[in-house]
């Protein structure tokens, strides 16, 4: 799953990466992203901009706003079968940009230890994603996402059983085509490439979902950045 996440990439490079024509102006650096929280997406319906959505998607067919928090993420394995996200993956895909991602990995004392997951050469990369409007009863439009998830691939299966799917640069376009086939998009919900990857372990401050700031990324003092080792 992905429950935490953090773009820190300034508008300018954002808008290079993901080749936009623009960028909101001025982005705030955000350490720890939450469910419910405001996050930027390119969306199919316009994949020159960057947009915010409330994550945690709500189905348009709901009758209210609830359902969001529980539909944070959706299993790339059912999503064609599910309620809430089968007209989605049809008809609204995005590209959620991000710095890195926050994950909580067991030990054997039944503690948690938050790590950094983030990609070796510190590039921006991006979450395959899908959007959702919603209309209140009172007419208010809310427009919102969810992200999509794997099975952990060999590096990430040392932290957690589960991933978000990471799209290489040379499938964005792929991802946001409109009318694209459903094999086809079947067939960009993989694992990333674990060699491309790093992490390490940082504080319980990042528990706190009130906590944005810098500090939530900091190494905790003696940890070392952990790559795929065979």
């Amino acid at each position: 799953m992905c429950g935490r996440f953090v773009l820190i990439s300034d508008g300018q490079a954002i808008q290079t990466a993901f080749d936009l024509t623009s960028t909101p102006n001025p982005m705030s650096a955000r350490f720890n992203i939450a469910p419910t929280q405001p996050v930027a997406v390119i969306t199919n319906e316009d994949p020159s901009t960057l947009t915010y959505h409330r994550w945690g998607l709500i189905p348009s067919w709901s009758k209210n706003t609830k359902i969001g928090s529980t539909l944070i993420n959706a299993r790339s394995e059912s999503v064609e079968e599910k309620p809430s996200f089968r007209t989605a993956f049809k008809r609204r895909r995005c590209l959620i940009p991000v710095d890195g991602f926050y994950e909580w990995k067991q030990q054997s004392d039944k503690n948690k230890t938050p790590m950094f997951i983030h990609m070796k050469d510190d590039s921006i990369f991006a979450f395959a994603g899908l959007w959702e409007i919603w209309n209140s009863p009172e007419g208010d439009e809310i427009r919102t996402c969810s992200i999509l998830t794997t099975d952990a691939n060999p590096f990430m299966a040392t932290i957690h059983h589960r991933m978000p799917v990471i799209l290489p640069p040379s499938e964005y376009a792929t991802w946001l085509a409109d009318d694209q086939s459903p094999g086809i998009l079947r067939g960009l919900l993989k694992q990333y490439d674990p060699d491309a990857m790093a992490a390490y372990e940082v504080s319980k401050f990042v528990n706190k979902p009130a906590n944005d700031t810098p500090e939530c990324i900091e190494p905790v003092s003696g940890s070392s950045q952990q790559t795929l080792l065979f």
